[in-house]
């Protein structure tokens, strides 16, 4: 077997998150726009009253003033859509779909904004424009050709406005179906379980005040110098003022080691930075419920020490007494976990599990901040649950300076759930709808993610329409998703700019380009904003800056209401009157959904309204009217027997991740700044001990192959090893890239959540038709 060196392009990161770095990135996709002006206008307008709200991440903005509110994320995300670069007719007359497909993810959406609406010829391989009227008759007849409205499914993303989240919910319903298929379904739906079960709301509970507050913030299975970078402020700021930050996270990120703050120029003149954190734990993937069980289980030992001591109780047990049930049967699982198996399972040692928990102790205000490192997990609802008991041991919830914080992706994920996008709607949201617009709703649950791809594949879905993302490739099996797109009779992509899924088509096939972000929305009203919803359930306005590229182009609001208008015509509602006004949508938001009452005036003022949170409250919606302890057991094992049935052992558990230069599936640049990677994707991060123990080489090139036992192969080619700091036997590369290897069927138990943090691979000798590659 012959070795190849280190790669070159792979340098170690020595440098502060954020910083120079990240100044010298958002002034080359500034220059790259080609439009630096109009889009320095732009970026100043970012998350300002009067602008609009950043494309990029659901993080929450601080309620002072400040002439920047932006990170380089957001400054990509800004500059990657306000581009000049077009997609149209005459692009798609150049290049076929085959031609296409042999192009980068990278490639197709550097391409620029797609600018018409586009119907593809399969004689010819090739997209051809199309008129409005004429492709919204053609999904008009598709939908009315169907036997039943549930062999259609309805994808949206998060970043679709409340106001076109509310329109599709309604026009599906009213058109009889909640197959909803969801961006969240990927990512939080394992939050959205757990907390609705354990506190009775499915999100978090804390508002941006409360981490000036807080005594500790832990941080588990989170990136945010990477996904989230203006999380990275508050917990600076923490740590400047005392407060505890503790990290759980296999790979140690720059961002959750040191920052330098790009809008002070003390730190940027003399290069300085600060640490972002006061401990950091390395658990095994998987692993967190582990190391949270052990945490509760030394307070549990405490407490009852302080109980026989007469020393300060540790539980506060009148919180414990007024607001929780289930303690009892949660201290007996406590009891019945043993130690070997919490520190065997966490991949801490008890030393490690008494520090951390002591940190917890000492702290009277603690918030817990996660994101997909704990939701992409086979039992990914009972880490969360662990999460929550552990908070309700010390009354941790519905007080200042602490909660729940489940950090979410999508700038609008949290919101299109509020709206009603939701494939499990709740009772009251249906009687609302339904004596409200005084039809019946369905009330049989819809399809997710996964139940719609697996009714595409067998069939019993002929009709696909995605408003936003790049479904063929956010979502898991990406060889089976993309063969249940092309089973459709028609599917549908509503964009802002090209993807892999506008090539991945049914038998027809329909582009339809929308307005974004920063676009201006202009209607017969005048200029229209629209809404969403941050992590702190805090809603905002946002107002389009620049003039959009193209007079072709719509907005997703009026997208909707025009496929409503043609397939169900002035049922329920007159959708043209909707389209001319925006608050006479967000008025039918008001009469259906609680917490939105005088909506248009509120959301007027600067900075936008709290909606509330019945759990940051400590009032509790759940059946027992109490918040409540779950006792889960720790799983026997977390490979899955359908891992276990191959009879093979994995070489290494893989998770998947973004690189720097990325947001969910769209790919700015093939850097990633932080982890030394330039000019490439197709890596593999893997500790050296185990490279080397597997027959390998740092820099050599594999193929990986995850195991699961349905008789499919599932193998991605051509990954180069590089050796990185990272817990043995375990592994981290990129998605979409790997996504192919997250089987269909290993998902969340309670969520569906695909299992993208614990793929069980093998790696095998690169080979490409018999190439080394």
């Amino acid at each position: 077997m012959s070795l190849q060196p280190l790669d070159p392009r792979y340098t170690p990161y020595r440098g502060a998150a954020a910083g120079w770095g990240a100044l010298r990135s958002v002034a080359h996709f500034w220059l790259d726009s080609k439009q630096p002006f109009k889009n320095l206008r732009a970026l100043l307008k970012t998350n300002q009253n009067g602008g609009f709200d950043c494309p990029g991440c659901a993080w929450g903005d601080s309620p002072e003033d400040g002439r920047i509110k932006f990170c380089e994320n957001g400054a990509k995300a800004v500059n990657w859509e306000a581009t000049k670069r077009r997609v149209d007719a005459a692009f798609f007359a150049r290049y076929s779909l085959s031609q296409l497909r042999e192009q980068s993810d990278y490639w197709l959406e550097y391409q620029g904004r797609l600018t018409e609406p586009l119907v593809y010829d399969a004689a010819s391989d090739h997209y051809r424009a199309i008129a409005w009227d004429d492709a919204f008759a053609l999904i008009a007849r598709h939908l009315k050709a169907l036997p039943s409205p549930n062999q259609a499914e309805f994808y949206t993303s998060g970043r679709a406005s409340n106001e076109a989240a509310f329109l599709y919910q309604l026009f599906v319903r009213a058109y009889g179906s909640n197959n909803f298929p969801d961006c969240s379904n990927m990512c939080h739906e394992a939050s959205g379980v757990a907390l609705g079960q354990s506190v009775g709301v499915g999100k978090g509970s804390v508002t941006f005040a409360d981490f000036e507050h807080a005594d500790a913030i832990f941080v588990l299975g989170q990136n945010p110098g990477t996904n989230h970078p203006r999380m990275l402020e508050p917990l600076r700021d923490a740590v400047k003022r005392g407060a505890q930050v503790v990290c759980f996270n296999p790979l140690k990120e720059r961002g959750l080691e040191r920052f330098q703050h790009p809008q002070s120029p003390l730190e940027m003149l003399t290069n300085g930075s600060e640490p972002l954190n006061t401990a950091f734990f390395r658990p095994a993937l998987g692993g967190d419920m582990a190391a949270l069980r052990g945490m509760a289980k030394f307070l549990l030992q405490w407490e009852r020490e302080a109980q026989a001591s007469g020393a300060p109780a540790v539980f506060d047990h009148a919180f414990i007494a007024a607001h929780t049930a289930g303690i009892d049967g949660y201290l007996a699982e406590l009891d019945a976990t043993d130690w070997d198996s919490l520190v065997s399972q966490s991949g801490l040692s008890l030393a490690e599990l008494e520090y951390a928990a002591r940190m917890y102790r000492r702290a009277e205000k603690v918030i817990v901040c996660w994101a997909m490192g704990i939701t992409q997990h086979r039992h990914s609802v009972a880490i969360i649950q662990e999460i929550v008991n552990l908070q309700l041991l010390r009354g941790n919830l519905g007080r200042p300076g602490a909660g729940l914080c489940p950090v979410r992706g999508h700038s609008n994920v949290q919101g299109d759930r509020t709206m009603g996008i939701n494939d499990r709607p709740p009772a009251a949201f249906l009687d609302a709808l339904e004596k409200r617009f005084g039809f019946p709703v369905p009330r049989q649950d819809g399809h997710n993610t996964v139940e719609a791809i697996e009714a595409m594949l067998e069939g019993h879905a002929q009709v696909f329409i995605g408003l936003g993302g790049n479904f063929a490739q956010a979502t898991p099996d990406s060889a089976r998703t993309h063969a249940a797109l092309q089973r459709c009779a028609l599917t549908v992509q509503i964009s802002t700019k090209l993807n892999r899924s506008h090539l991945t088509v049914g038998r027809e096939a329909l582009i339809l380009p929308c307005l974004g972000r920063t676009d201006i929305d202009l209607q017969a009203g005048g200029p229209q904003s629209v809404t969403v919803e941050d992590s702190f359930s805090m809603i905002h306005a946002s107002f389009g800056q620049l003039r959009p590229l193209s007079g072709q182009m719509r907005s997703e609001p009026a997208i909707v209401a025009g496929i409503a208008k043609a397939t169900l015509g002035t049922h329920p509602l007159d959708w043209d009157a909707l389209i001319a006004d925006y608050d006479r949508i967000r008025d039918l938001i008001a009469d259906t959904i609680p917490g939105f009452q005088d909506f248009n005036r509120r959301v007027r003022h600067p900075g936008g309204f709290y909606l509330g949170n019945s759990a940051g409250e400590r009032r509790w919606s759940t059946a027992s009217g109490r918040a409540n302890f779950i006792a889960n057991p720790l799983p026997d094992d977390l490979v899955s027997p359908r891992v276990r049935n191959t009879g093979l052992e994995p070489d290494l558990i893989l998770q998947t991740l973004r690189s720097h230069d990325q947001y969910n599936t769209t790919i700015y640049g093939l850097d990633d700044r932080y982890r030394g990677v330039k000019g490439q994707r197709e890596v593999i991060f893997a500790n050296e001990a185990d490279i080397r123990r597997l027959g390998y080489a740092p820099g050599q090139k594999v193929d990986l192959m995850s195991l699961w036992d349905d008789g499919i192969e599932r193998r991605v080619k051509g990954f180069t090893l590089l050796a990185f700091d990272i817990p043995p036997g375990q592994a981290a590369a990129y998605y979409p890239e790997t996504n192919p290897l997250v089987p269909l069927d290993s998902y969340g138990v309670g969520s569906h959540t695909p299992t993208s943090k614990f793929i069980a691979i093998r790696l095998l000798p690169a080979e490409d038709d018999g190439r080394i590659r």
